[in-house]
């Protein structure tokens, strides 16, 4: 976690109207893109965006820094209102118009679901490859990136192989520890 987290958490807690501020200029487009993505329209995206930040003024307690950094923790938030809001529409769509079958709704509902999911676990992987000590994140870039065996990644590094899958498997183990808190029961790792 990084103290800029921390400390911008705590100046939120204090009711530093800055603070909301600096989120707001270091998240909004992270915030904003998701619900764009999701909504495929910029005014309800707006209308997330904002609920997001005031959702964070009112709340900022709820940010544990303990299960990830405040760029997550905002765009689970903002997945979650976005999602809300297709689901609302898609109701509303339902009595107005009747027409679509229920299966295709709950089709493109699981469709943005998923894809949210894996927009979110992506950052949270690279988040945690940025985290990983620099032999370890070559060595995970090459082999897992790169496609290479772990004699490739020997071979590219210069190193033993023994070395080799010994960074490798530190660094899946070290993943594992940096990614499992911020997992709920639903999103049950691959690696498991």
């Amino acid at each position: 976690m990084s103290t800029d987290d921390l400390t911008l958490a705590a100046r939120l807690v204090a009711a530093d109207e800055g603070a909301l501020a600096e989120a707001y200029e270091r998240y909004a487009g992270l915030v904003y893109g998701l619900a764009r993505r999701v909504l495929a329209d910029e005014a309800m995206a707006e209308e997330v965006t904002q609920e997001v930040f005031v959702y964070l003024w009112e709340h900022p307690a709820k940010f544990d820094p303990t299960r990830g950094t405040m760029r997550s923790w905002l765009g689970v938030l903002a997945h979650r209102r976005s999602v809300d809001r297709v689901r609302v529409e898609a109701r509303r769509s339902r009595r107005e118009a009747s027409v679509a079958p229920v299966g295709q709704v709950t089709d493109a509902q699981n469709e943005v679901d998923d894809e949210l999911s894996r927009a979110w676990l992506a950052g949270c992987v690279r988040e945690a490859i940025d985290r990983l000590p620099p032999e370890q994140r070559e060595a995970v870039m090459l082999a897992y990136f790169g496609n290479r065996t772990y004699r490739q990644v020997a071979t590219e590094l210069a190193i033993p192989e023994g070395t080799a899958k010994s960074r490798l498997r530190l660094a899946l183990a070290k993943l594992d520890d940096l990614l499992r808190p911020s997992l709920t029961d639903q999103d049950t790792p691959a690696w498991t």
